[in-house]
């Protein structure tokens, strides 16, 4: 596990204010694993009394496979925009993402959020929720590649540009925290478990 997670936990949770709550803020490129890795700790951690795992608002059927989501159209999106209904909000590979302003009361409340947040949004979520973690999943090309092969919903081309964009967002932050999710899925996992149970 220790090889799989660079960065401290222990310095970052004790700049988190009293009673307070955190955003954790996981990102990285598609096909590195976020959902899987989220869906891992979301399972382990089932019934801690203090975190929350969000679903994200995204203009995308319900139905697409991937993370549980809750579907929008684009009218719906744009409306709850007006409105005010996001705390956080972008666009990426041709849909809208959302991330509930509900976070801002369970902020409060001293719950510690888990999003699946954008490397290109970065820098304005940390403006938003400045004790933000940033948490980055990485991937070696090599390891990326073949799991968009096997995932089987690209096209070569379309793969190589993924594997190509994974580098180019850069991710630099103070608290930046990294898990390698190159191989078994548990122990990037219980990485993740470890960072968020020191919350």
């Amino acid at each position: 596990m220790a090889d799989a997670i660079r960065g401290s936990s222990a310095e970052i949770s004790s700049e988190t204010p009293p009673g307070a709550g955190r955003l954790v803020y996981v990102m990285g490129p598609s096909g590195a694993g976020k959902d899987s890795l989220i869906g891992y700790a979301r399972q382990r951690l089932v019934g801690s009394p203090n975190l929350v795992f969000v679903h994200r608002y995204i203009t995308r059927p319900a139905d697409a496979g991937g993370e549980n989501h809750v579907a929008l159209s684009e009218l719906e999106f744009e409306s709850r925009l007006r409105q005010r209904c996001f705390g956080l909000h972008w666009s990426s590979h041709g849909h809208r993402y959302g991330i509930g302003a509900e976070i801002d009361l369970w902020l409060a409340r001293g719950l510690h959020i888990v999003v699946n947040g954008s490397r290109a949004h970065l820098d304005e979520a940390a403006r938003r929720y400045p004790t933000l973690l940033p948490l980055l999943i990485t991937i070696k090309p090599e390891a990326l590649r073949a799991r968009l092969q096997r995932r089987g919903r690209e096209t070569a081309a379309e793969i190589e540009r993924r594997v190509a964009r994974a580098t180019e967002v850069a991710c630099t932050h103070p608290r930046l925290v990294a898990i390698s999710n190159d191989g078994d899925l548990a122990v990037a996992g219980e990485a993740l478990v470890a960072l968020l149970k020191d919350l």
